[in-house]
């Protein structure tokens, strides 16, 4: 990865916001830490320029959060947030902030359909892996700020207790009655789906909250080529967001990893409870190679199929199994470009 390509993406969009067209997530630091990794780092300039296009100004500073309780999940308040981690980031040491807030900012794990963590999963790989710089410090900010905003309870959201495997686990859980509509009006459903609670349980306990978290996320990416017809866009997230907590627990105290674990299951169960359809379709061939996959996907160009390459080649490279990569080629097949 060069580096300097990435921070200059993050400069390029500290002055947007985390939001567009009122609810949309702006992807862009994301997408752009995702082709960084693979190797499409010569990419990054062109495809913001087309992407930015989209984006909206970042929301300025209205009052200062004296009373953060009471400010979690007000969307109003998205311009004082991000505020409020640009300070406490130029006070304290990233890993001070997060090891205060994750815990704090966890059982809102469903705030903007996920994408709240997901962003502070791909800003923490970065600062782990190569070290702070300002962008990278800015890009943190943002996505915690933007995770305190629309901070959401995903309801009735419990710790695995079971003894099934995720997979197993991931097809059992049911599904909302009333499939329309935006992840708001999709969650609030679940509190009156029967078994839901019970369902979470089932996944078996463990220990280890790394292991349960990669199987987590391989049961997701397995899953979404048969699925993803339901909704191809928000189905990438039930891989995409436990794997943003995975990313983060090696920067987390080992006490946060159980509850983090617990957290990104129950996040991950309730995107498929919402989305996810109960017929299977058929799957495509997987692509040659690991390379020819991510290939696939930053041609293709959508910043959703760029993410969920970028997880698909993390189960990949745990399993060895192919059929990571038939995701990648089912979410270019079935998402439109831009």
């Amino acid at each position: 990865m060069t580096s300097e390509i990435l921070d200059e993406a993050y400069t390029r969009l500290q002055s947007t916001g985390p939001e567009f067209n009122d609810w949309l997530s702006n992807h862009g630091p994301m997408a752009a830490e995702a082709l960084a990794r693979h190797g499409h780092e010569s990419e990054i300039p062109a495809w913001l320029d087309a992407y930015s296009r989209r984006l909206e100004a970042r929301p300025r500073a209205t009052w200062k959060i004296d009373d953060w309780r009471a400010a979690l999940g007000d969307p109003r308040r998205l311009g004082d947030w991000l505020s409020f981690f640009d300070h406490e980031l130029r006070n304290d040491s990233w890993t001070d902030v997060l090891e205060v807030w994750w815990p704090r900012l966890l059982p809102g794990i469903a705030a903007g359909a996920t994408h709240g963590v997901i962003r502070v999963g791909h800003a923490v790989r970065v600062l782990r892996e190569q070290g702070p710089t300002s962008a990278r410090i800015a890009e943190l900010a943002q996505g915690l700020g933007y995770w305190a905003a629309r901070w959401q309870l995903v309801p009735g959201a419990a710790a695995p207790a079971g003894t099934l495997r995720a997979e197993s686990a991931l097809a059992s859980i049911p599904s909302i009655p009333h499939q329309t509509g935006g992840i708001r009006d999709r969650l609030a459903q679940l509190e009156h789906v029967d078994g839901w609670q019970q369902a979470q349980r089932d996944l078996a306990a463990s220990n280890d909250a790394e292991a349960l978290l990669r199987e987590v996320v391989v049961a997701a990416v397995r899953r979404y080529p048969a699925h993803a017809h339901g909704d191809a866009v928000m189905l990438v997230h039930a891989a995409t967001a436990p794997n943003a907590v995975l990313r983060v627990l090696p920067s987390l105290p080992s006490d946060q990893w159980a509850v983090s674990a617990a957290a990104a299951w129950s996040a991950s169960a309730s995107i498929y409870a919402a989305y996810s359809p109960t017929d299977r379709a058929p799957t495509p061939p997987a692509p040659a190679t690991a390379a020819d996959a991510f290939d696939r996907a930053a041609q293709h160009g959508d910043e959703h199929v760029i993410k969920l390459a970028d997880t698909a080649l993390d189960t990949y490279a745990w399993t060895g199994d192919s059929h990571s990569l038939v995701a990648i080629e089912q979410a270019a097949r079935l998402v439109e470009p831009h």
